[in-house]
């Protein structure tokens, strides 16, 4: 193989992602509010008032944001960057290149012949669900990536006992976790499969002589992610008072499910919601699965088993919690059943040739230099891999299943007909965040000083990031936000930036202070401006002046 090739994956793939994404953001408008909250938190760290390494939060894990930092250091000069989210999608694209590299890895530590590998890598880099969330700016992107890493590198753990594997295994899952709280569960997984492996390699009568290095390996896998685990808790902790602020936070996941009314749906239809998820991105495990599964046994192939238990591993966490009405019901979550299919995929091919490794273990596995492949079979793989695309693409579009990517069917639908209220809704969706960045424009040329509106990122991350002009914002992160907020007079605030007092407007910090703001000014300040809000899920904004 050319040294070359990984080079062009990624640079094809990166390519491919980035047009997609600026297409989605300069010319259609359409962001996602997760990503442009990453994004403003990445802006607080550098372009606020109060700039500081903290200001990044702590309700999601920092990487995404963190990974933004050396792009959005240009939006003063370029404010684009952080108001069409333009960090974001350069993060995620790379994020996601890096992962078709890694499905193309896979394909050739497996020793597929040349065409198939490029075409269960293409099948995989074009699959809507990948292209998608490579172009968007979210955290799916740099989670798939670390975890295909981490599947690569156990894989070929398996094969070659190779200790540089184990540890860059581990590396990956504890970057996983950085980019996604769930990551915490193929950590765990990781530890049980390395241990239990290596326990099995001598056989039976060799266990207790194998415990002591099982228990090595399993700790040279799980312990870059349990670290980063405890000093990112730890970290939580020192600053903010919570240790895990994603449970117990106003601002985090639980809040905003209460805040929205709880989980709908009660225990089939859930699990039916979830099942379906699963076959919508991973239809090909339907036939593929239970013929690996099959073909593993008949081998004795233990390569087998890192794909299913890490990736689904995820997939069982995620649907666990949204059964149990801890999460939300969002496509998105089930991401990892794509590259899971992609994998199971190419096992189905015998293995073939051994691997190129910095150090083989004493445990290492032979393979033939080269099987032969019935091209009848190898075109019906590739062909059930192919399969796979249209079906995704349908149940993205579909709002029953897929709510936040069903408005992409209707991009090029400008002015939908009143009578046709499925448009209408994917059209305020589309539209999300518009209101945000005329809101922003407005305020950017009132020529307000430094610290002039006081306003929580709530709602309000929106507005920060199509700021030209984000030190005029008092934000949380900010150390003086508490005092200001008792006292905006005194603090030099000019205005106060409001949403209604409801769902998760609850939790903003400006309502808690003062519960009537929105509806009367609190009977201290006068209403200077009532904005109406053209996106779905967003509050109309209303602004308020401080007397001097």
């Amino acid at each position: 193989m050319n040294r070359r090739t990984p080079w062009t994956v990624f640079g094809s793939a990166l390519a491919g992602y980035l047009a997609v994404g600026l297409t989605l953001s300069l010319h259609f408008g359409y962001l996602l509010g997760d990503a442009l909250s990453r994004t403003s938190a990445a802006q607080a760290v550098l372009l606020s008032r109060d700039p500081h390494v903290s200001a990044i939060g702590f309700i999601f894990t920092p990487l995404t944001a963190l990974a933004q930092l050396p792009v959005v250091a240009f939006a003063s000069w370029w404010p684009a960057i952080t108001r069409w989210n333009i960090s974001g999608i350069a993060v995620s694209a790379v994020f996601m290149a890096g992962a078709v590299v890694m499905m193309h890895g896979i394909c050739r530590d497996r020793g597929l012949p040349g065409r198939h590998r490029l075409l269960i890598t293409v099948v995989f880099a074009i699959n809507p669900m990948i292209v998608f969330y490579g172009a968007n700016g979210m955290s799916e992107a740099g989670f798939l990536f670390f975890l295909c890493w981490a599947v690569r590198r156990l894989i070929r753990w398996v094969n070659t006992d190779d200790v540089h594997d184990l540890l860059l295994a581990g590396v990956a899952l504890a970057l996983a976790f950085l980019a996604r709280y769930e990551g915490v569960v193929p950590i765990a997984f990781a530890a049980i499969l390395v241990a239990v492996v290596t326990v099995l390699r001598k056989g039976r009568p060799y266990w207790k002589e194998m415990r002591r290095r099982a228990i090595l390996d399993a700790v040279l896998v799980a312990g870059p992610g349990t670290a980063a685990f405890l000093v990112w808790i730890t970290t939580s902790w020192l600053i903010t008072g919570e240790a895990l602020a994603q449970l117990s936070s106003s601002y985090g996941n639980a809040a905003i499910l209460t805040q929205s009314g709880g989980s709908s749906g009660d225990l089939l239809s859930t699990s039916l919601f979830s099942l379906g998820a699963d076959v919508a991105l991973g239809p090909t495990l339907l036939v593929a699965l239970p013929f690996a599964v099959g073909l593993a046994v008949r081998r004795r192939d233990l390569e087998f088993v890192v794909a299913p238990l890490l990736f689904g591993g995820v997939l069982g966490f995620q649907a666990a919690s949204y059964i149990t009405g801890s999460t939300f019901g969002f496509l998105r979550f089930f991401i990892c059943a794509v590259p899971l299919a992609a994998v199971v995929v190419v096992q189905l091919f015998p293995a073939a040739g051994d691997q190129p490794t910095r150090r083989a273990g004493a445990f290492r596995r032979h393979r033939p230099v080269l099987v032969p492949l019935r091209s009848a079979a190898t075109s019906a793989v590739v062909l059930l891999c192919a399969l796979a695309l249209p079906v995704t693409g349908w149940a993205m579009l579909q709002p029953t299943l897929s709510s936040q990517q069903y408005a992409l069917g209707r991009l090029f639908d400008e002015d939908p007909s009143a009578d046709d209220p499925q448009a209408m809704a994917a059209r305020r969706i589309i539209d999300s965040f518009s209101t945000e960045r005329r809101l922003a424009s407005y305020l950017d040329n009132q020529g307000l000083p430094e610290g002039s509106i006081l306003v929580d990122t709530v709602y309000g991350f929106a507005v920060l990031a199509a700021s030209q002009h984000p030190k005029q914002f008092v934000v949380p992160s900010d150390l003086d936000f508490t005092e200001t907020l008792n006292d905006p007079e005194s603090a030099g605030v000019r205005y106060l930036l409001t949403v209604p007092n409801e769902g998760r407007g609850v939790s903003d910090a400006v309502n808690r202070r003062y519960p009537t703001i929105y509806d009367n000014g609190a009977d201290l300040y006068p209403l200077v401006l009532e904005v109406p809000n053209d996106g779905a899920d967003q509050p109309d904004w209303r602004l308020y002046r401080v007397p001097s």
